[in-house]
C-alpha cells in the first residue's frame, strides 16, 4: 500500500454529544496536517450526528452503524482508515495541539519501535486539570511494565503502525473493558515502544461513574490478566501479584470518584480488602486510613452531612493519593 495519508485517527462515538465537538477539535488543532479522522458513530440515540455534521473539513469521515460497542467500532473504523500509522481517540477525551507531530517524531526517531505513547493528565468534565497521570517512562522492550501496569492509561494514546496493528488483531471485541490494556499486551509481547516525555493525553473522568460499570471493568481486566500471565514466561510470573495489587489500587479510587454516596462503600470495602491481601504495606499507608475513614463517615452519618463534611474538608474524599502507592518497579 502507497500510504498518501501518514496517520489515521479513529474516534468511536455513541451517544457523545457534550463532548465530541471539544475532541474533534483537538484533532483540527493538530500541528501534523497529513491525517485523517474516521469518526464511527455507535447507533447514537443524542445529537452526536448533528455536532458532527458542523465540521466541513475534507478530512474527516464519518460511518454510521447500529450500536455494537466501543470495540467493534475502533475495529470498524481501522477497516476504513488509510494511514500507515494508527490513533485512537475516544470520544470524550482531548489531544495537546502537538500530540501527533511529536509522537510521530518518536517513532521516526526509533525505527525499530511500532508503538510511541505520551504521558497523561486527567481532565474532568469541564475539561479542567484534575489530577497528573503516571508519567512513566519507557522505551524498547515494555512487556513486563505493562504486566504490571497500564501506564498508558487509556486507549486514547498511542501512535501504532498500522502493520503492527493488524498483526495482533486489533481490539478484542468479546471484552467489556481492560480491552486497551490487552491491546498494548499484545503489542509489547511482540514490538518496541517509545515514550514522549509529555502529557500529551486529556483523559476525561466523570463524576457520574457507576459501581456496576467499575465491577464489570474488574470481571474484564482480571480476564486481561489471566490470559496475559498464561502466556508470559515463567520467569515474569512473580509480576502477578503486583499486576492484582495495582489493579485493585486502581478499581478503588475509580469506584469512589465523584460525590460520596452510600452505594458506592460494598463495592469499595471489597476492592480494598483485595488491594490488601496483594499488596498488605498498603495497610501502612496513611492514604488506606483515608479510604477507610472516607467509607466509615458516608456508611454511618447522613449523605447530606457527609457531603457538607467533604466540600469544607477536601482531603478526607480525595482518595486519589492511593494511586501513587501503585507498584511500577517490582
Amino acid at each position: 500500500m502507497n500510504f498518501m495519508i501518514k496517520i489515521s485517527v479513529i474516534i468511536p462515538a455513541y451517544n457523545s454529544q457534550k463532548s465530541i465537538q471539544n475532541t474533534i477539535e483537538s484533532v483540527l488543532k493538530q500541528t501534523l496536517k497529513n491525517w485523517e479522522l474516521i469518526i464511527v458513530d455507535d447507533g447514537s440515540q443524542d445529537s452526536t450526528l448533528e455536532v458532527i455534521s458542523q465540521f466541513t473539513d475534507s478530512r474527516i469521515k464519518v460511518f454510521s452503524f447500529p450500536h455494537a460497542g466501543a470495540n467493534i467500532s475502533r475495529n470498524r473504523g481501522l477497516k476504513h482508515a488509510n494511514g500507515e500509522f494508527i490513533s485512537f481517540l475516544d470520544a470524550d477525551d482531548m489531544w495537546t495541539p502537538d500530540k501527533l507531530e511529536l509522537q510521530l517524531q518518536a517513532l521516526q526517531s526509533h525505527p525499530q519501535a511500532s508503538v510511541a505513547y505520551s504521558w497523561t493528565n486527567c481532565i474532568d468534565e469541564k475539561s479542567q486539570f484534575l489530577r497528573r497521570g503516571t508519567y512513566i517512562t519507557a522505551t524498547g522492550n515494555v512487556y513486563a511494565k505493562l504486566l504490571v501496569v497500564n501506564f498508558l492509561e487509556s486507549g486514547s494514546n498511542p501512535l501504532i503502525k498500522r502493520e503492527a496493528l493488524i498483526t495482533v488483531g486489533g481490539f478484542d471485541e468479546s471484552l467489556s473493558g481492560g480491552q486497551d490494556w490487552d491491546l498494548y499486551l499484545r503489542l509489547a509481547a511482540r514490538y518496541e515502544f517509545v515514550a514522549v516525555s509529555s502529557p500529551q493525553i486529556l483523559y476525561r473522568i466523570s463524576g457520574n461513574s457507576l459501581s456496576t460499570n467499575v465491577v464489570s471493568q474488574e470481571a474484564a481486566c482480571l480476564t486481561v490478566i489471566q490470559r496475559a500471565f498464561s502466556h508470559a514466561p515463567e520467569s515474569l510470573m512473580y509480576l502477578r501479584k503486583y499486576s492484582m495489587a495495582n489493579l485493585y489500587k486502581y478499581l478503588l479510587c475509580k469506584s469512589l470518584e465523584g460525590s460520596p454516596e452510600k452505594s458506592k462503600n460494598l463495592v469499595a470495602t471489597k476492592f480494598l480488602w483485595k488491594a490488601i491481601i496483594n499488596d498488605p504495606s498498603l495497610l501502612k499507608a496513611p492514604a488506606c486510613l483515608k479510604i477507610i475513614l472516607r467509607i466509615l463517615t458516608t456508611t454511618l452519618l447522613p449523605s447530606q452531612f457527609t457531603k457538607i463534611l467533604f466540600s469544607k474538608i477536601p482531603q478526607i474524599s480525595n482518595t486519589n493519593t492511593l494511586l501513587g502507592y501503585m507498584q511500577f518497579n517490582p
